[in-house]
């Protein structure tokens, strides 16, 4: 039923749960865990009167997403199969991009339950991955 998922990271502290949830599964089916980090391209502070420059953003945002997708594979048991990936781009895209490139059966992502103007000012990735997937979306809810 299930050979792959996909376990979107964005390198907070709270992904441990859903590390675990994706874990529970991938060991009840065999299936490999793929650990998927965005570089988000969307440099907020690029700007003509100063900011970070294009590169410099690119660079550290990569840095970034390279070392969530390491330590949330390092999160998961030895016997869990992993392939720890990064993609750039805009997370939500890349990640719904990500899952049909890969085939993917199920993704599993934590979600921090924002409510109110903090929903509406930050919007959610999980929430827009849910609406648009292809596959079954498990919710993990995050601790902060």
């Amino acid at each position: 039923m299930y050979d792959d998922l996909v376990l979107p990271t964005d390198g907070s502290d709270g992904t441990a749960a859903a590390a675990e949830h994706a874990a529970s599964i991938a060991r009840n089916y065999d299936a490999t865990v793929h650990v998927l980090a965005v570089a988000d391209s969307r440099n907020r502070f690029e700007s003509p009167s100063g900011g970070v420059a294009a590169e410099a953003w690119e660079e550290s945002e990569r840095e970034r997403a390279t070392q969530a997708a390491s330590e949330t594979a390092a999160r998961l048991p030895d016997e869990v199969p992993v392939e720890e990936v990064v993609e750039s781009g805009v997370p939500k895209s890349a990640i719904l991009e990500y899952v049909e490139e890969a085939d993917a059966d199920v993704v599993v992502m934590g979600t921090h339950g924002r409510t109110g103007l903090d929903h509406y000012l930050i919007g959610s990735v999980t929430e827009k991955v849910v609406r648009a997937s292809p596959v079954p979306v498990m919710t993990v809810r995050l601790d902060e």
